[in-house]
């Protein structure tokens, strides 16, 4: 998905929240070590107006903090840690990643609440193509598979996706043809890895019904984790 970019007022950085409808793509034009992590330049490949010094910026998925706007180079600190459980680690010049900028009062929540903490990297195990679409197959993380439901929200690289099947920690998502041309999704292949975040909300339902057993929830209203589950939760 994609969605209009931001115009008028400045971005609204007490939010940090997006919503898996990417902005555009960026090109990374420099990857240099610092500490033990290293900062990485992106060219965003699309009208940014205003990038701010401290503006949190969706990279591939993953929450990044611009540090400095040079010559319309979009700076970013990647520590050790996010390089590790993210794709980021392997990034290379003249890739292209996808971006998004936090979400602001007033704009349009197209897709779901995304908060660019990676859960896991997943692994497309096959692309193909139906009709008009593209269909991907990904595994992931086992300890995901809780969070995972058919018709229910997942972000891979960034972008909101429906997950249209699910078995065991491989799941389905399809691709529509505008989604596919604008977001790096259309360079996946055999092989390749992604970012996966879960829908925060099922990660939320399912600590309140698997740790808060003495919370009204579980003894009064009879609601259950099988019976979300049930509901499409």
């Amino acid at each position: 998905m994609i969605k209009n970019q931001h115009t008028g007022a400045k971005g609204f950085r007490g939010i940090l929240v997006f919503t898996g409808i990417v902005e555009g793509l960026g090109k990374v034009e420099a990857v240099r070590p610092i500490g033990t992590g290293f900062r990485i330049g992106i060219r965003p490949l699309f009208s940014l107006q205003d990038p701010l010094i401290g503006e949190s910026i969706s990279v591939d998925g993953v929450c990044l903090t611009v540090t400095s706007v040079e010559a319309g180079l979009l700076w970013m600190d990647v520590s050790q840690e996010t390089a590790h459980r993210s794709t980021l680690g392997g990034t290379r010049p003249q890739e292209l990643v996808n971006l998004e900028r936090a979400l602001r009062i007033g704009d349009r929540l197209g897709g779901h609440f995304v908060l660019g903490h990676v859960d896991a990297v997943g692994v497309v195990k096959e692309v193909r193509k139906v009709e008009r679409s593209h269909w991907l197959s990904i595994s992931t993380d086992p300890k995901l598979s809780i969070y995972m439901v058919e018709k229910g929200s997942i972000t891979v690289n960034g972008v909101s996706l429906t997950i249209n099947r699910v078995e065991g920690a491989t799941f389905e998502v399809n691709i529509v043809p505008h989604t596919y041309e604008v977001t790096n999704l259309k360079h996946k292949q055999s092989g390749s890895k992604v970012n996966i975040e879960v829908d925060i909300l099922g990660k939320y339902v399912y600590s309140i019904l698997t740790k808060r057993a003495d919370l009204p929830l579980n003894r009064e209203s009879g609601l259950t984790l099988k019976k979300l589950e049930e509901y499409g939760w």
